[in-house]
């Protein structure tokens, strides 16, 4: 992956500690289950890599578009949508996935159980307005 394809330092250094640990790092992601989503943007194409906390729903791994409560979706979530087969890195695993968004009863139900799991994502809702998004991605044969 390029320098340019990195949105900022502080991923940067997430990105590099989570392959130097076989997927496990410190600070705020410190034993939470994180992955490194690739994802291709909407006009350029350009490959992008995020990491992100997931919460596991049976084969699934469920991300979710919190952005920490700011008003707006990240951009991850927009290029995702987009290109919705992606490959992601789990571990020392690396894999393609199909993303889908959640609505309805399943997006109500799931986001029960993750504000329950990782209560932080709750607090992110009460400061926006938008519904946060769930992506839940499947892997591909």
């Amino acid at each position: 992956m390029s320098e340019s394809a990195r949105p900022n330092d502080w991923n940067a250094k997430v990105i590099a500690e989570f392959r130097a640990n076989g997927g496990h790092v410190g600070g705020p992601f410190r034993n939470r289950d994180l992955l490194l989503i690739h994802t291709f943007g909407r006009s350029s194409g350009t490959e992008r890599v995020n990491p992100l906390a997931y919460y596991r729903d049976g084969d699934r791994y469920v991300v979710i578009a919190s952005k920490g409560g700011a008003p707006t979706n990240p951009d991850w979530y927009y290029n995702l949508l987009a290109h919705p087969r992606v490959p992601v890195e789990v571990g020392t695993e690396r894999f393609e996935v199909e993303a889908v968004q959640l609505a309805g009863k399943e997006h109500e139900l799931l986001w029960t159980r993750i504000v329950a799991a990782l209560p932080g994502f709750g607090e992110y809702q009460t400061k926006t307005e938008r519904t946060i998004p769930l992506i839940a991605l499947t892997r591909v044969p």
